[in-house]
C-alpha cells in the first residue's frame, strides 16, 4: 500500500512538471512584429594609445523591426567604462548612438564589454572594447626630422 502510494505521488509530480513546462513555453512566442537592434560594429579597436589619450568611441545602431526601440539599460563590465545611451524610444528605421568613454588613465590591454538589454527580439547585444594602452616616452611625444647629408636647407 505504502508503495503504491509513494508511486502514485512520484508519477503526480513528474507529470505536473511536465505540464507546467509545457504551458510556459507555449506562453513565449516571438513578436514578428519586435523591434530588432542592429549595430553597425559590435567591437572598437583602440589600438595602442598613449596614457591620458582619447577614450571616447561610439557605436551607431539602427532599429530594424517594425515597432518602437526601447533601450532599457546599457551597462559595462567595469567603472572605467562609462556608456550613455538615448532614453527616449527609436522608432523603427531610426538610427542611434551608443556612446563610451574608456578611463585611458590605466596603463595595459584593455578588454571590457558593454552589455545593451532593450525590447529588442535579439537582446541582449554585448559590445566589446580592446586596446593597449602603453606610457608616453619622450622619444615618442617628440619626432625627430633626419635631414641626409646634402640636404640641408640653405640660409641665405
Amino acid at each position: 500500500m505504502k508503495k503504491s502510494f509513494s508511486m502514485l505521488i512520484t508519477l503526480s509530480f513528474l507529470l505536473f512538471g511536465a505540464y507546467a513546462q509545457n504551458v510556459q513555453t507555449e506562453k513565449v512566442q516571438e513578436n514578428p512584429n519586435a523591434p530588432e537592434i542592429t549595430f553597425d560594429k559590435t567591437v572598437h579597436d583602440y589600438g595602442t594609445i598613449f596614457v591620458g589619450g582619447d577614450g571616447h568611441c561610439e557605436y551607431e545602431f539602427t532599429n530594424t523591426g517594425k515597432e518602437p526601440l526601447i533601450l532599457s539599460s546599457v551597462r559595462s563590465s567595469c567603472g572605467c567604462t562609462v556608456p550613455s545611451w538615448p532614453r527616449e524610444p527609436i522608432l523603427p528605421g531610426k538610427k542611434e548612438t551608443i556612446k563610451v568613454k574608456y578611463d585611458t588613465n590605466r596603463m595595459g590591454p584593455i578588454n571590457k564589454s558593454v552589455t545593451v538589454i532593450s525590447n529588442a527580439k535579439n537582446s541582449p547585444v554585448v559590445l566589446r572594447l580592446s586596446g593597449n594602452i602603453v606610457k608616453k616616452t619622450e622619444e615618442s611625444a617628440i619626432p625627430e626630422k633626419s635631414i641626409a647629408p646634402g640636404n640641408s636647407p640653405m640660409v641665405k
